[in-house]
């Protein structure tokens, strides 16, 4: 059994919607963002410590910071988790 194939609707344009050189739209654009920005450059880290020597073997760590305490975990996948 074969199927005939579906005709698209086109919409038509209206004639005082039709558009001119000047200000023509190409839709195929349209997921383009409007405007690009650079991005915010990022400060340079002033030390690096790595997570083995920070978890010295363990799975979880605590860390207190300005009378919080927070927990640093490792996730099975293998990143880490902040939680307060």
């Amino acid at each position: 059994m074969s199927r005939t194939p579906q005709r698209v609707r086109r919409r038509s344009i209206p004639e005082d919607e039709e558009l001119n050189a000047s200000n023509q739209r190409d839709f195929r654009d349209s997921t383009r963002p409007l405007l690009s920005l650079p991005l915010p450059r990022q400060q340079p880290v002033s030390r690096t410590i790595s997570s083995d020597q920070i978890f010295a073997g363990e799975r979880e760590i605590g860390i207190e910071h300005r009378g919080s305490l927070y927990r640093l975990k490792i996730t099975r996948q293998g990143k880490l988790i902040l939680n307060k």
